[in-house]
């Protein structure tokens, strides 16, 4: 019981990283704190495990079968997505760091323009990107100092406007003496104007961009917009690195100030959009991926044809055909129409025996049996039968049994019969049966054939091959494993399992284990499509 638990632990921690893994490259890294789209879901990082784990306990908790049926598409499905979207977010850790680096190595934004002074290069900023010169002339005036009074320079203006339709600034009363130069904050517009003896600087986002000036010299502004003078015509808090008698504009400070804002902003930019990128492509690849496996399953299997060579089967058994299914799971999600489409599928191949080797339920005879009813129609000239598989031992193993019976299929509870074109066929209870006093009787089944005879067994779990094979049996169908069913799974089924899927040979027994039919929990298959197989007997004496 402690190691239950400390299981149980571990696997809810694990469980638990991982969805906060998930939330936070889904949703907190692509959304703004506090919007709905982050509202939304963060509540879905909560209620869509809840709906899982309902989704799993709900069928051996007794629930009424529609509240099973409610919680399980949304439960089984979101498993399935955490599984792809997790895989997929991983490998994007990698990509990640790529394309920041791919991003910070692009080309920049075209260069600055050069200032009419011959100074240092400003940037333009956008707000006055585009604008129309000034007029021809108007540069020289100003640079000479004979603009006529109270006419205004405007930056960025194809005109001078007429006098008194101008804004101004207004002088001080009494004689300026040297020059004068304002720096015009961030933002200015293009209608801002410097009158008189000052010389307006325009700077857009810092970048120290240049305005016309309405009369000669220069004047520096420690910040930008100060216009802090001495009474000399000269700023007493000129900084280093501020070049004050160019008439350039430039303002190291500033820059700096202005680039390590503009670096960062860039920056935080950069991580959203490679956030975006990644996580949108994993959902993308994760709902794409579960999307395809979905429909693979409720398409319905396809049929695969397999030749086993047999050396003790007669002349007469030689192409004999069985059909084997397995793992049809019918429960909340697959029932009628999908038994319907197995069957369908089975009787097209017109086999000469069927073979059902186990999980055909995932509920109970109340619950499925008109789920199961259309398992009545197989056809097949020596018959069809039915083997118990795990999930039946938690679903009513008995009741299964006496209602398959009902439908015309024969049980094989450890039991041998023979079948006309020269072979037995036996059949065992699944291993989960033990906990029940039931479970494989291999000497029940095997123990007083004629060992002459080929001999066919079914069993559901692939792992009594070695009972199998101390019985001298020739051939073992089987099933359980779902060849994985999602990818990677089939590396975990390796290691619990003799074969995944296919045929093997174990000494002097073959083992063929079908993928099975149907799809446990998520109904979501992903590199191991569903199946019915064919299985071809072939004489070694022909």
């Amino acid at each position: 019981m402690l190691v239950f638990l400390l299981g149980l632990i571990v696997v809810l921690a694990l469980l638990g990283g991982v969805h906060w893994y998930v939330w936070r490259r889904l949703v907190r890294d692509v959304t703004a704190r506090g919007s709905a789209a982050r509202r939304v879901g963060t509540v879905a990082a909560f209620a869509l495990p809840l709906l899982s784990f309902a989704a799993l306990v709900s069928s051996r908790a007794g629930a009424p079968f529609w509240l099973q049926q409610t919680v399980a598409w949304p439960g089984y499905l979101w498993l399935a997505l955490l599984l792809y979207v997790t895989l997929a977010l991983a490998v994007g850790e990698a990509v990640r760091p790529l394309l920041r680096r791919w991003l910070e190595r692009r080309p920049a934004n075209p260069g600055p323009a050069a200032t009419p002074g011959g100074g240092a290069p400003v940037s333009v900023p956008p707000a006055l990107d585009g604008l129309p010169p000034a007029p021809a002339g108007l540069d020289a005036a100003v640079a000479a100092g004979t603009a006529p009074a109270g006419r205004t320079a405007v930056a960025g203006a194809d005109s001078v406007p007429p006098h008194g339709d101008t804004l101004t600034e207004p002088t001080p009363s009494g004689p300026q003496t040297g020059t004068d130069t304002g720096l015009a904050t961030a933002g200015a517009t293009a209608g801002l104007t410097a009158t008189g003896s000052d010389a307006g600087l325009a700077t857009a986002g810092g970048e120290g961009d240049t305005a016309r000036t309405a009369a000669g010299g220069t004047h520096t502004g420690a910040e930008a917009g100060t216009d802090a003078r001495t009474g000399t015509g000269t700023h007493a808090d000129v900084e280093p690195g501020t070049d004050a008698r160019t008439g350039t504009g430039t303002h190291a400070d500033v820059d700096a100030r202005m680039d390590a804002g503009t670096a960062g902003a860039s920056a935080l930019s950069r991580r959203l959009f490679v956030s975006r990128v990644v996580g949108g492509a994993a959902a993308a690849a994760a709902v794409g991926t579960v999307g395809y496996g979905t429909y693979g399953v409720l398409r319905g299997p396809r049929v695969k044809r397999v030749t086993v060579p047999l050396a003790k089967v007669p002349r007469a058994a030689h192409g004999y055909r069985i059909a084997v299914v397995s793992d049809i799971h019918l429960g909340p999600v697959l029932g009628r129409a999908h038994t319907q489409r197995i069957v369908d599928a089975i009787n097209a191949t017109q086999p000469d025996l069927i073979a059902v080797v186990g999980d055909l339920v995932d509920g109970t005879v109340e619950n499925l049996g008109t789920a199961a009813e259309p398992l009545a129609r197989l056809r097949a000239r020596h018959g069809s039968f039915f083997v118990t598989g795990n999930h039946e031992y938690f679903s009513g193993a008995d009741a299964w049994v006496d209602h398959v019976r009902e439908l015309g299929l024969r049980p094989l509870r450890n039991e041998r019969v023979e079948i006309g074109a020269g072979f037995d066929l036996a059949g065992v209870d699944d291993i989960a049966g033990e906990r029940e006093g039931q479970g494989p009787d291999f000497a029940r089944a095997l123990g007083d054939r004629d060992r002459a005879k080929a001999t066919v067994l079914l069993a559901h779990q692939p792992v009594v091959v070695h009972d199998a094979v101390r019985h001298g049996v020739d051939l073992q169908l089987s099933g359980h494993t779902h060849g994985g069913q999602l990818w990677p799974g089939n590396y975990l089924a390796e290691l619990a399992n003799p074969t995944v899927a296919g045929l093997e040979r174990y000494g002097d027994t073959q083992l063929y284990v079908s993928r099975g039919a149907g799809a446990w929990g998520p109904p979501v298959r992903v590199g191991a499509p569903s199946d019915i197989t064919l299985v071809e007997l072939a004489s070694k004496q022909t």
